[in-house]
């Protein structure tokens, strides 16, 4: 069936910049010009033979674009839209808000005065008019003279940068910056503002912040300000806002902080110029993730190196306020616990607006178990195994990535009826905190007690052979844990046990060790922390067996005898030290991260390098 263009569209739409109501339009069909992908965006003109008119297609629509039913010289029937408005241009953007495709793409691009041409899809050479009139050949695509990319940026953005940006210089993409490079100008938006943060070092104090910055490739690159040039223009970039930006220095990028995929990075100094485009659309740059299944995140723990994770979120906590040791001011913090299909969860601390703001949306669409992909996140040790997002970490509900619709289907299946466990230390490689890591480092207790400054800035690590000489059995050494999130629970007046932070009640409980027990060597001896897994290494059962033993009677208290026979057992110890306040005091704190038993052919391979290295040095 023959299709055609709608007479005059392009002027039905300049008249009508941003329509009330979708209802109250024409029939305005256009055919679709220059589609190209930009970053995660498609971009086209808009013909209807006579006139052009740049635009977007939605987001809703890309697969469409991506399924062949939108095709370049396609023809679309425009259904809801507005027009960007630029200043001081002629020139108007047109921003898709619905459409739908009329036909595949045809041979040629419709080229004529007259309005209303009939045309067909392109196995037809020639498109005559319908009546007596003589056909009209219009001209084969592959005779179309073809521009270059330089021709293309030029007449997209005539007139539209500052005249002493636009018009002295060439504005460049970022994928062809190197830091041997000079003179160049960049077109971007800001896709992640850092906070100011403040340093101290040997040179003195100052101030830092970075932005990532994203041009309408979907290129991106982080860019630095320190101290002047931070305070020039931190409240000069804004989130969402294209900039054009000149006389900045680029260096190869240092990969332990590295956010964005670039080989460089940028810095700005007070002498760089930064001046922002009015009323332009943003390059929302193509999310790419690299996702760790949460059973794998052991050797991620205390690194520089982020992960991203995607995952089901099993419970969302209510809202906390926690007071920050660096400034003692108050920030929101609100914990979720995901899970995956290695059917271990584990929990996710947002920060400042993300607990707020997406943690408020997750709470309360919490019953439908969405799917999260979070990008950026720390990985930390606290409570074995934990994740903590940044300033710059993104939150993606329910995403459309091919990794969280699996897992949509596997926990729609299978994953809601499976048993769960939270990952624990237990799950860190061996190369990250086991049986080899417990060598390095290996310091007597002496050495930590005798430094009660140890662990003053951030935590301190060191391994330790000892034995567990005491444990105090009159000690609180468990707790009554939810089975969601392992935080503490209280018994419930009706039933069950209710859980402050998911919120809910349930019938079960598990018993979890918080366990202090003096760890004695041939230097000295300390009280040393542990937690559940440790613990459990440390006494040979589990915390409910332990509580089981407690109940019972005897002459011979099982319980008693139980905690008897884990001391004088000797083990590797890797601990952390760290400092903490009580009753206005400063303590020292020791903790295990992991219990070994000893390898004594291990063990004594390393003592004999020991006496080695202390021969050679006498």
């Amino acid at each position: 069936m023959a299709k055609s263009v709608s007479p005059n569209a392009i002027s039905t739409l300049l008249s009508n910049p941003s329509p009330d109501s979708s209802s109250d339009l024409p029939d305005i069909v256009v055919q679709v010009l220059d589609l190209k992908s930009s970053g995660n965006r498609y971009s086209f003109s808009a013909s209807d033979g006579k006139k052009k008119l740049k635009g977007i297609i939605p987001s809703n629509q890309y697969s469409e674009v991506l399924s062949g039913k939108i095709q370049n010289l396609g023809l679309i029937r425009i259904l809801d839209y507005t027009l960007n408005v630029i200043p001081n241009k002629s020139e108007k953007y047109l921003m898709l808000i619905k459409c739908e495709p009329v036909s595949p793409a045809l041979e040629t691009e419709i080229k004529s005065e007259q309005s209303g041409i009939t045309l067909k899809p392109k196995e037809d050479d020639v498109v005559k008019r319908e009546g007596s009139t003589a056909g009209i050949v219009l001209k084969p695509k592959l005779d179309m003279v073809s521009k270059s990319a330089a021709q293309i940026l030029h007449e997209q953005h005539a007139n539209s940068a500052p005249a002493r940006l636009a018009m002295t210089r060439r504005v460049r993409p970022l994928v062809s910056l190197n830091p041997y490079m000079g003179g160049w100008t960049i077109k971007v938006s800001v896709t992640s503002k850092g906070t100011m943060r403040t340093y101290k070092n040997a040179r003195g104090e100052g101030c830092v912040f970075n932005v990532e910055l994203t041009d309408e490739d979907g290129t991106q690159i982080q860019a630095t300000m320190f101290n002047d040039a931070a305070r020039k223009f931190y409240d000069k970039f804004a989130m969402g806002k294209v900039y054009y930006i000149s006389k900045g220095s680029l260096k190869v990028a240092n990969k332990n902080f590295k956010t964005v995929v670039n080989d460089y990075e940028m810095t700005l100094n007070e002498n760089s110029e930064v001046e922002e485009v009015a009323n332009e659309a943003a390059f929302v740059p193509e999310t790419k993730f690299n996702f760790v299944p949460i059973d794998q995140l052991g050797p991620y723990v205390n690194k520089s190196e982020l992960v991203d994770l995607v995952g089901v979120v099993k419970n969302v906590s209510s809202t906390m306020s926690i007071r920050r040791k660096s400034n003692n001011e108050t920030v929101p913090k609100r914990d979720i616990t995901i899970a995956d299909e290695t059917k271990k969860t584990v929990v996710v601390s947002l920060w400042g607006d993300l607990a707020t703001n997406i943690g408020q949306e997750l709470l309360d669409m919490a019953d439908k178990s969405p799917v999260v992909a979070i990008k950026s996140l720390k990985v930390g040790d606290f409570q074995g195994i934990s994740l903590s997002a940044i300033s710059r970490s993104l939150v993606l509900v329910n995403p459309e990535v091919p990794e969280a619709q699996k897992l949509r289907c596997w926990y729609d299946s299978e994953g809601k009826d499976a048993a769960m466990a939270a990952i624990s230390s237990g799950s860190i490689s061996s190369s990250n905190s086991g049986s080899r890591s417990v060598y390095s480092d290996r310091v007597p207790l002496s050495y930590i007690t005798s430094n009660l400054s140890l662990g003053a800035e951030k935590p301190a690590f060191f391994s330790i052979r000892g034995n567990i000489s005491f444990i105090k059995a009159d000690q609180a050494m468990w707790y009554r844990a939810c089975k969601t999130c392992n935080k503490k629970v209280t018994e419930d007046m009706d039933a069950g046990y209710w859980c402050e932070s998911c919120q809910k009640n349930d019938a079960e409980c598990n018993f979890r060790y918080i366990m202090v027990a003096k760890v004695s060597d041939a230097s000295g001896e300390a009280f040393v922390s542990t937690f559940n897994e440790e613990a459990e290494k440390i006494i040979g059962c589990p915390a409910e067996e332990l509580d089981n033993l407690k109940s019972q009677d005897g002459e011979e208290n099982p319980y008693d005898m139980k905690l008897k026979k884990a001391t004088w057992i000797p083990h590797l110890l890797r601990v952390s030290v760290s400092q903490n306040e009580y009753n206005g005091e400063k303590r020292q704190r020791i903790t295990a991260r992991a219990v070994v038993p000893i390898d004594f052919a291990a063990e004594s391979k390393f003592l004999l390098e020991d006496i080695s290295k202390m021969v050679a040095s006498h």
